[in-house]
């Protein structure tokens, strides 16, 4: 089963500068090991304690897997899978 991820600027020198990779998994939290196999320190940049790292955020198909299942989150062969950090600050 194949799943499309778009990987933020910050994390493309993990994924030797690609834009968009393939990963496998019936899950959120098994795609993330899949591609931490093939793109070693990724998994660690996402997830902290089995729980989504506060400051990132994933969404399957647009929508944020924190309100469809979080890391345990099904997926589907053909699904979009977005990282993106949060962004946050500014001035007054």
């Amino acid at each position: 089963m194949a799943i499309e991820v778009r990987i933020p600027t910050i994390l493309r020198n993990l994924t030797d500068d690609a834009k968009v990779v393939e990963g496998t998994g019936d899950t959120i939290s098994e795609l993330v090991a899949d591609l931490d196999n093939r793109y070693p320190g990724i998994a660690e940049r996402l997830v902290d304690g089995g729980k989504l790292r506060r400051f990132i955020n994933v969404y399957l198909n647009d929508e944020d897997v924190r309100f469809v299942g979080g890391l345990e989150a099904k997926l589907s062969d053909g699904d979009n899978v977005t990282v993106l950090p949060a962004v946050a600050g500014g001035s007054r």
